[in-house]
C-alpha cells in the first residue's frame, strides 16, 4: 500500500512539475510574440527611415547638379 502511494506522490509531483513548466512555456512564448512584433515595427521604422534617406540625399545630390549647372554656363 505504501508503494502506491509512493508512486501516487511522484505522479503528484510529476504533474505539478508540468503545469508549472507550461505556464512557464506560456509566459516564454507570449514574450516572444510581443517580441517579435516590436521588432517588427522598429525594422518597419528602419525601413521608412532608410527610405526618407535615400530620398534626401538623392534630392541633395539634385540641389548640388542644378547648383553646378548655371556656374558652368
Amino acid at each position: 500500500m505504501t508503494e502506491k502511494a509512493d508512486y501516487q506522490e511522484i505522479i503528484n509531483e510529476y504533474k505539478e512539475q508540468v503545469r508549472v513548466l507550461k505556464e512557464q512555456l506560456n509566459e516564454l512564448t507570449d514574450a516572444s510574440k510581443a517580441k517579435d512584433s516590436a521588432l517588427k515595427r522598429t525594422l518597419q521604422k528602419l525601413e521608412y527611415t532608410t527610405e526618407d534617406l535615400d530620398k534626401a540625399n538623392t534630392e541633395i545630390e539634385d540641389a548640388k547638379q542644378s547648383v553646378k549647372k548655371p556656374s558652368k554656363e
